[in-house]
């Protein structure tokens, strides 16, 4: 049996350690944010790690306390609020076919294929209906009815065939959220995930008809999208330990369905996929560079914010951010390492 003063001490060593294990990764991190300055579309980075926030940085003038537009990273929200509503019974599953919830938009002459889109569909990109993001984007926000537009436009494809990015695949869901609970989507998420604490919207488009912009043209705090990102990598449970999002719908999310044909990465619920150093990369990514990471088997979530006025994708910064996030991970791994040494 150890001796008291034994025990005291090797408790006293275990603290030092840990003490200088999380030292170390906060020195490495803000080495890292002092590279990352080259970067020049990039804002803001935070991270929390291990269910804490251990580092964040402004660029240029900008803070990780002050709202910016996130862009299509907000249809990971979409997401989840579609997953909450399920499990309330306010929406029956991902198989329910969305034109009977959608039935007074529906187009004179529709498609018989418009029949068979379901909620799936819309969430996972697969609903075959032409593209409203991308050069389209700016014909589709200009109609008198977005709903109506997004459904009006020509099938590309078969329901449930390759992923086609669109926006209006999101807004739809916007719409039969609000249309089925009587509430807007502002209202909801406030409501259903506004007990995480931290998470709060400061400011969302609406259509025409008063609809929120379901996945784009959100206003977040790179904290309060961290705090989202949280609430998913603890499998949907508040920091006040309650379970707002259902665990069984991270799950479903996470599935790859479908696969970008522009990245090669899996796509599910709201949420794109891809290995990032050796570790599984859940992220939403909205125009510019407007990141969230969640990387479980790291116990790390990482928010980035970019200028929302360049494509990241064509210009290469979306590779500098995912470069950024693979030096993150692995400055976790390296102070884990030194810990268990």
């Amino acid at each position: 049996m150890l001796k008291r003063p034994t025990v005291i001490l090797a408790f006293l060593l275990i603290l030092s350690v840990a003490a200088h294990g999380a030292d170390g990764l906060e020195k490495r991190l803000e080495k890292l944010f002092d590279e990352a300055e080259r970067l020049t579309p990039l804002r803001t980075v935070a991270i929390a790690h291990e269910g804490a926030v251990v580092a964040e940085r402004g660029y240029r003038g900008h803070s990780p306390a002050r709202p910016a537009n996130i862009k299509s990273a907000s249809k990971s929200i979409i997401s989840a609020l579609v997953g909450i509503a399920i499990d309330k019974g306010m929406l029956q599953g991902t198989d329910q076919k969305i034109a009977p919830l959608l039935q007074a938009d529906l187009p004179a002459d529709v498609d018989p294929r418009l029949q068979q889109v379901t909620i799936g569909h819309l969430l996972s990109m697969q609903a075959g209906l032409g593209r409203t993001s991308g050069p389209n984007y700016g014909r589709w926000v200009a109609s008198d009815n977005w709903v109506r537009a997004a459904l009006a436009m020509p099938f590309d494809d078969e329901p449930g065939g390759t992923m086609l990015y669109s926006t209006g695949s999101t807004h739809l869901l916007s719409a039969i959220l609000t249309r089925r609970t009587g509430r807007s989507t502002l209202e909801l998420a406030r409501e259903w995930l506004g007990p995480q604490e931290g998470f709060s919207i400061a400011a969302w488009d609406r259509d025409p008809q008063g609809i929120y912009l379901g996945g784009n043209q959100m206003a977040m705090s790179p904290r309060s999208l961290l705090a989202f990102g949280e609430l998913y990598r603890n499998g949907g449970m508040s920091r006040g330990g309650r379970q707002l999002v259902p665990a069984d719908w991270i799950k479903l999310s996470w599935q790859p369905r479908t696969a970008s044909r522009f990245t090669g990465d899996g796509y599910g619920y709201g949420w794109f996929i891809r290995q990032i150093a050796g570790e599984a990369v859940f992220y939403g990514w909205g125009y510019g560079g407007q990141m969230i990471y969640v990387v479980p088997g790291r116990a790390l979530t990482v928010v980035m914010t970019s200028d929302e006025n360049g494509p990241a994708g064509r210009s290469g910064h979306r590779d500098d951010l995912h470069a950024l996030l693979e030096r993150i991970i692995e400055a976790t791994k390296d102070v884990r390492e030194a810990r268990s040494n």
